[in-house]
């Protein structure tokens, strides 16, 4: 061998290794591509903007004019994304433009159809050319647009279970340079197809998500509508609870001036705060229907003021009968008979009053405390001794001052927030959801810590709290169904 056929074979051989390099260069910036698009496609968690940008960097790889993805829904193929450079067409996705398509029906002759059944891809090098599909709707299109459909490539999109889930078409692949319409490259076809598995997958992750989200917040409403339903009286508590405190946030958010102006809640926040509010009484599903639904204050599985109310004209039919007495024995008025007389009419009277009392108002009086307390000293004798007109018990709730629950009824009605505290704590909260608990669980704080259950005082409570004990309280006192 001449030294000048070795210079030839090494001359050679330096420009196979040339090739070489710029080959495994541009694999390597390919696959590069693929793992930044794949990265970028996970990180998407709205279904329309995923789906654009599979179709943008699909279109980017394989320099197609045009691009349509399709979701696989029951028996047909529906239009997500339709996109189309030379005719500067964009539906779908973010551009707000709602595609009016009809579906695609799975039938075997519409390609996109095959290829959902089938699982295959399929390349297209002219479409007017193909055989086995009917291209029956790119040709309208074309007649009505002007443009010229020629080379496509169809492909499956599988999740991880490798379900198909919808289709990627690509249409009219380009030359870099010239950019005329030429049949898509087959080494981009395997590049694409991997493209592909990784937005099946994405697109999976985002449904997935999305289904969690639409069960949380069915559970949610249920949840809400059970604590509502709890007690008449507070039927649509916890949803105008829920309403208000989103309104104050809201407002919040459009202040300018004053001490809130440079707060703003974001989108998630504004959530995290309605669902907070819709738990916030969830506690109450352990409270007694006769606590929460005391309307009077003898109330208890019935309202005892009857049972009260049978007590005192049995005392006063013990003295008419007493008064009968002693007419038959003394005809004619005296002074036992007219002492009588006025017993009854003052029992009568009393009866009266208790019934009045049974009755929550804003405020009962001490001289009518004082009246509750003459009238439970008094006394009435039957056949089984002597008895008090008013019990303890009685006296004790007749003599509440605000409202119908004792102090023990209160502590019951107050214990929801504890319970409400525990039940939240093992319900395992995604990041979006993690202060609902400490919102919820502070709604009966106070600013001074008098509030329960923890006595927090203002710098423990968060801006979300205070909003929410104040919609919860701003409700129970415009609501005309709260009896307590």
């Amino acid at each position: 061998m001449t030294q000048q056929d070795l210079q030839d074979q090494c001359r050679s051989l330096q420009q196979q290794l040339n090739e070489k390099s710029k080959e495994y260069e541009l694999l390597k910036t390919k696959g590069d591509n693929l793992i930044d698009i794949a990265t970028a496609l996970s990180a998407e968690h709205q279904l329309d903007i995923l789906l654009e940008k599979i179709v943008d960097e699909a279109r980017k790889f394989t320099n197609a004019d045009a691009g349509t993805l399709y979701i696989l829904e029951e028996n047909h193929l529906t239009f997500k994304i339709l996109q189309n450079v030379t005719m500067n067409t964009r539906m779908g996705g973010s551009s707000g433009i709602e595609i009016n398509f009809p579906p695609v029906p799975l039938k075997k002759e519409n390609v996109s159809a095959y290829v959902a059944i089938e699982g295959k891809t399929v390349v297209i090098d002219d479409v007017y050319n193909a055989e086995g599909f009917d291209f029956s709707g790119p040709r309208k299109y074309d007649e009505a647009t002007g443009y010229r459909s020629q080379s496509m490539l169809v492909i499956p999109l599988k999740n991880h279970e490798n379900d198909i889930i919808g289709v990627l078409q690509l249409l009219n692949a380009q030359d870099k340079k010239t950019q005329e319409v030429t049949a898509f490259n087959k080494d981009d076809i395997g590049w694409v197809e991997a493209l592909a598995s990784q937005a099946a997958v994405a697109i999976d992750n985002v449904q997935l998500m999305n289904a969690t989200e639409e069960l949380f917040q069915s559970i949610l409403q249920v949840l809400a509508t059970a604590i509502d339903q709890k007690s008449p009286y507070s039927s649509g508590h916890v949803q105008r609870v829920a309403m208000v405190a989103s309104a104050v946030a809201e407002k919040i958010n459009e202040t300018t001036t004053g001490p809130y102006a440079n707060i703003q809640f974001t989108q998630d926040q504004l959530e995290e705060i309605r669902v907070a509010a819709l738990l916030h009484d969830i506690g109450k599903i352990t409270t007694p229907e006769w606590v929460v639904d005391k309307a009077n204050k003898l109330s208890a599985i019935c309202d005892r003021v009857d049972f009260v109310r049978e007590r005192f004209k049995r005392i006063a039919s013990l003295k008419q009968i007493e008064l009968m007495k002693w007419e038959a024995i003394e005809p004619g008025s005296s002074e036992t008979q007219e002492s009588l007389i006025k017993e009854i009419e003052q029992i009568k009277d009393d009866m009266e009053f208790v019934t009045q009392c049974n009755v929550p108002g804003e405020f009962i009086s001490d001289d009518k405390l004082e009246r509750l307390q003459e009238i439970a000293k008094k006394t009435y004798i039957d056949d089984e001794g002597e008895h008090p007109f008013l019990t303890e018990n009685e006296l004790m709730n007749l003599s509440i001052r605000r409202g119908s629950l004792n102090d023990e009824e209160r502590r019951i009605i107050n214990n929801h927030i504890v319970v409400s505290i525990e039940l939240l704590k093992k319900i395992p909260f995604t990041k979006k959801y993690a202060h609902v608990t400490e919102y919820a669980g502070g709604h009966h704080e106070k600013l001074d810590g008098t509030g329960y259950p923890n006595r927090l005082s203002a710098k423990d409570l968060a801006l979300q709290t205070r909003i929410l004990a104040f919609a919860d309280i701003y409700e129970a006192l415009t609501a005309s169904d709260r009896p307590y």
